[in-house]
């Protein structure tokens, strides 16, 4: 009892002196409609002699979300244990809204909110409040935190975030089956009263489907729903708060569900027979009909596998699936006669390739038809009554032999006579000939195995009735061979004998070749010539075998005595008629060493006496060679130099024009050239030798009319240049040909008196002095010339 007493009177005094002051002393409470509800007491100061009792602190106010009120809302009110009620004490706020969402009196400590709230944008508020001495403007106690929460309100209706869906289940599936699962979402506050509480139900999709209304999964609600019946479903789903009460809102989505196909329909004929026309010319491999059988499955379950149920006419045809229209191809894998068999009747199977063992015992899985095909007759080429013909023939047969026939018949009913001729395009249409009416094959040459061995051409059968039916065969025939040619060495043979070769020894193994067709086990045999019978030096071994081998005869052979042996070997066949030749082998001596290799043969052992090696002679020849080539260069070089020199000489004056740097002497310089032509055109020599170009040994005169004195200069140039222009001794090349003519206005007129229509008499050069000095030596002359001129004395 004691220990109780003590227990309660200590805790009277940590609570009631203000040691411990609770965090969360109020439980969640409702809107209080009373300001003295909703009172933050702020602790006074107190000193440390007095003990002041501190009342009960609120650190939490509620305020109602989405107000639609005419007034500000009232919160909550704060006080300070040191208002005295004297209006001494100045309440401030600051934090989160302060002075935008909430308002204090500064007076009272009254709280409002100015704005209407939203839980979903902002769920609460944290404020700091603080008592202010309205004379010192000093706090009168520290600052106390406090939250105001915004208290939610039903204003949110669920939604649907991942809405519409779309989801499958598989038909015929069984009730219960798990479809697809929906959720809503609520924006209110699921820890607040039922706001946020969605309960899910179907609007629309019964009796089909169902929905958990707590879970929002979708499941089937009735067995074996077909999709051949009905493939796509839409069901309406609503989510509603409230937990579904009357007042609740709700929110809706669509679910689109598909039925997907499983193989549970067999395929089917739509008819049991299915009657074909087929032409009896329908060539193997060809399409001759479809049939179809039905599914009303999808996709690979639908996919359908043909086959020929084996009877009557089976193995002459085929039937094969198209991938596209799963329709069964018939082919024909024989070819039809119709004089033969008319008709053909066979079953034919359709079957799943994909089966669903859930549902076998449905039956089975597979139906059968009859096909029934009837052969439409056709009138057709003749037949030959072999696909190939093989024929043989001797070579050298004459000419005009029959060495087969060829048969071929009209099968048709009421049947055609039937010719025969070689296909042109062939090759062997110009050796062998046919007759059109019997088809017997001869020969129109002589044949030659050893040209060619072998015939291959065409022969074509067609009706008389109708030639434009028709029909071709090959035909082969082999040439045989007759025994005409001898046989002979494989290859010209040349060997070498040692000369230190001993009797018995074989120094060379020789076969034969035979341009004869060899028959099988045909031998070869060889023997020497009876002339190289007698001491021979050689011998000739036959090893049965188609070979034969040189064998020496002696102990040694001497290149100073006979450095060459020519052998005569006879090889003749085993055919009939027996054919032989003689061929003649040249063998060599040679020096060898102990081991018999050859070191040196012909050329060596000419010079061995000089002392001559094989490298030597090599070395000299290619120093002659090099000696030829340097002779040869310096010809061809000096050649090139001299014809440069040629075309570069001065006497040359093809396309080249010749300067002289310098200056005449006037009229009194004779040496540049001859001024006497310009004076008086009759000096001119009828057979003077051009000098602009390079003469001839022979020059032809060239007759030139005369010039009369008093003809202008200028009609004397263009006569000049027309005598080059027709001269056939001219040259073919450019020349330079310069004719000197002042021409009309000049400053100084004309320096010729050729121009002049007076003499020289009445000429008065007095002017030539008032030129200068460059004139002075002409003016002398031509006043010499007057004053000493006779017609002028008085």
């Amino acid at each position: 009892m004691l220990t109780r007493n003590c227990l309660s009177l200590l805790l009277w005094v940590l609570f009631d002196g203000g040691l411990l002051t609770p965090l969360q002393p109020q439980p969640q409470q409702t809107l209080a409609t009373e300001p003295t509800e909703n009172v933050i007491h702020l602790p006074g100061r107190r000193s440390h002699f007095q003990r002041v009792k501190r009342g009960w602190v609120w650190n939490q106010f509620f305020v109602l979300e989405e107000y639609m009120g005419s007034e500000p809302q009232y919160v909550g009110k704060l006080h300070s244990d040191l208002d005295k009620g004297e209006g001494t004490v100045k309440y401030t706020l600051s934090g989160d809204g302060a002075g935008t969402v909430f308002t204090i009196d500064e007076t009272t400590g009254d709280i409002h909110a100015i704005r209407s709230l939203d839980r979903e944008e902002k769920p609460f508020y944290t404020l700091r409040a603080q008592a202010v001495d309205i004379e010192t403007r000093k706090p009168l106690e520290p600052e106390s935190e406090f939250i105001i929460k915004v208290q939610d309100i039903n204003d949110n209706e669920p939604k649907f975030l991942d809405g519409p869906y779309v989801a499958s289940v598989p038909e015929m599936s069984p009730v219960g089956a798990y479809v697809l699962q929906v959720k809503a979402t609520d924006a209110d506050d699921p820890t607040y009263g039922n706001s946020a509480r969605v309960v899910y139900s179907i609007l629309q999709g019964q009796p089909y489907f169902s929905i958990d209304p707590k879970t929002g999964v979708i499941r089937t609600a009735l067995p074996n729903m077909d999709r051949e019946v009905k493939e796509q479903y839409q069901v309406l789903i609503q989510a509603k708060d409230m937990g579904g009460q009357l007042g609740g809102l709700a929110g809706t989505t669509v679910v689109n569900i598909t039925l997907t196909d499983v193989n549970d329909n067999p395929p089917r004929f739509p008819k049991s027979i299915f009657h074909l026309k087929v032409p009896e010319s329908s060539p193997i491999g060809s399409a001759i009909g479809r049939i179809r059988a039905v599914d009303p499955d999808f996709g690979q379950n639908a996919e359908i596998e043909y086959n020929i149920v084996p009877g009557d006419g089976g193995n002459l045809f085929d039937i094969v699936t198209d991938e596209d229209t799963q329709e069964g191809v018939i082919k024909l894998k024989k070819p039809l006669d119709f004089e033969t068999k008319k008709a053909y009747t066979f079953k034919v199977e359709a079957s799943n390739l994909h089966l669903d063992h859930r549902f076998h015992s449905a039956g089975p899985f597979k139906d059968t038809a009859t096909v029934k095909i009837s052969v439409l007759d056709v009138e057709e080429p003749p037949v030959f009554s072999k696909p190939l013909y093989t024929m043989e023939v001797y070579e050298d047969t004459p000419v005009g032999t029959i060495i087969g026939a060829v048969t071929a018949q009209d099968l048709d009913v009421g049947s055609s006579a039937v010719r025969y001729f070689i296909d042109w395009k062939s090759d062997g249409d110009s050796y062998f000939t046919i007759d059109g009416t019997e088809g017997t094959i001869a020969t129109s040459e002589l044949l030659d195995r050893e040209s060619t061995a072998q015939y291959n051409f065409s022969i074509i059968a067609s009706k008389v009735s109708n030639p434009l039916l028709s029909s071709k065969v090959n035909i082969l025939i082999n040439v045989l061979d007759v025994n005409e040619f001898p046989p002979e060495i494989s290859v010209p043979y040349e060997t070498a004998v040692c000369e230190n070769a001993k009797p018995g020894q074989i120094i060379q193994i020789v076969s034969a070749a035979d341009r004869d067709l060899s028959p099988a086990g045909q031998q070869f045999s060889f023997r020497l010539s009876p002339e190289a019978a007698i001491k021979p030096n050689f011998t000739v071994r036959d090893f049965r075998n188609n070979t034969a081998g040189i064998e020496t005869r002696r102990n040694g052979y001497s290149r100073r005595q006979q450095e060459l042996y020519f052998l005569p070997v006879v090889i003749e066949d085993s055919s009939y008629p027996v054919q032989s030749s003689t061929n003649t082998m040249t063998i060599r001596v040679c020096r060898c060493d102990s081991d018999g290799t050859i070191l040196s043969c012909n050329v060596e052992a000419i010079f061995l006496p000089v002392g001559l090696s094989t490298g030597a002679l090599i070395a000299i020849l290619l120093c002659i060679v090099i000696l030829l080539a340097i002779v040869v260069l310096y010809v061809a070089l000096r050649r090139q130099k001299k014809k440069d020199t040629l075309m570069t000489s001065k006497e040359d004056i093809r396309d080249n024009v010749i300067h002289y740097d310098d200056e005449g002497g006037g009229e009194e310089d004779t040496q540049a050239f001859d001024i006497g032509a310009l004076r008086n055109p009759k000096v001119i020599e009828d057979n003077k030798i051009r000098r602009d170009i390079k003469p001839d040994t022979l020059c032809l005169p060239r007759q030139r009319p005369p010039v009369e004195d008093n003809t202008d200069i200028r009609d004397f140039i263009h006569q000049r240049l027309q005598e080059n222009d027709v001269d056939p001794t001219a040259p073919p090349y450019d020349s330079l040909a310069t004719y000197a003519y002042e021409g009309n206005g000049s400053v100084a007129d004309s320096l010729s008196s050729i121009d002049s229509l007076t003499t020289e008499a009445d000429q008065d050069y007095d002017y030539l002095t008032d030129w200068g000095p460059r004139f002075k030596v002409l003016a002398d002359m031509f006043g010499e010339e007057e004053s000493y001129n006779p017609d002028k004395v008085t």
